[in-house]
């Protein structure tokens, strides 16, 4: 077990990508506080993790509020004795517009959410990790390769991307890494979602706009939620020691950097 005896925290757990995240991590060993603005989803995985053995706790928790945000820090200390790990998931999309049709006031709130959410997490956290630690923000492959409508998107992913590697140099005297990873398309509920209202708007089949999506990077598929969310616990697991400010494209190959 990679993770074994950390303490992680993730931010902005929903039905994708957090929440299999999150189990993922306990299975590797880790005690998880999950982070989020609803118990929809954060109580079912709490009971999933903790009926196969693991220990979790959820936390209500608008990143944008930094009494919210402290109570979570407050909470894993609490529980559990520190906080080894960090993931900054939490994320709001303004909307899929052209970057000049898109209202400020949601261009404001994404990067409320995205840069501050995540500089709030890991201000929170950082006076915890006294025997060092590892932070990962999770990015978008859209601020690598730019795709129409999703300029205020990766717009507030790419300020997290630069806010990752200064925090990297100025934490690395501390023991605590900060790293990126880049994510694509995501097989999960979001996908599916879009991949039927594709499909009903197009006349075709979901399988036909999967099998377009797919066929764009070399693997050939659409990156699961799960198998994605190991390179995250790669980063944050004593595997990765020696790597801080990195960038880890997770995409099926879609995007390559040169």
């Amino acid at each position: 077990m990679i993770l074994k005896d950390e303490v992680v925290i993730v931010s902005g757990v929903g039905a994708g990508l957090g929440a299999k995240l999150a189990a993922r991590a306990a299975a590797e060993g880790a005690k998880v506080v999950l982070a989020a603005r609803s118990d929809q989803v954060t109580g079912q995985v709490v009971k999933e993790i903790t009926e196969a053995g693991g220990e979790a706790v959820a936390v209500l928790c608008d990143v944008r509020k930094t009494e919210d945000v402290e109570r979570v820090a407050a909470t894993a200390v609490e529980r559990f004795g520190t906080v080894t790990g960090l993931v900054n998931t939490a994320y709001s999309h303004p909307g899929f517009t052209d970057l000049l049709e898109t209202p400020d006031k949601q261009l404001r709130r994404a990067m409320d959410v995205i840069l501050f959410g995540a500089l709030e997490m890991t201000r929170a956290v950082v006076p915890h990790m006294t025997d060092g630690g590892s932070i990962v923000n999770v990015g978008t492959m859209s601020t690598r390769k730019p795709m129409r409508g999703e300029g205020g998107y990766a717009m507030a992913k790419a300020a997290m991307g630069c806010a990752s590697q200064y925090l990297a140099l100025e934490l690395g005297g501390r023991g605590i890494r900060v790293n990126q990873a880049i994510l694509g398309w995501l097989d999960g509920p979001g996908v599916r979602f879009y991949l039927t209202m594709t499909a009903d708007e197009k006349g075709i089949t979901e399988q036909d706009v999967y099998d377009d999506i797919a066929s764009r990077n070399p693997l050939n598929r659409i990156p699961p939620d799960e198998a994605c969310a190991g390179a995250i616990l790669y980063l944050l697991s004593s595997l990765a020691s020696e790597v801080t400010g990195a960038v880890l494209d997770v995409n099926g190959g879609e995007y390559m950097p040169a």
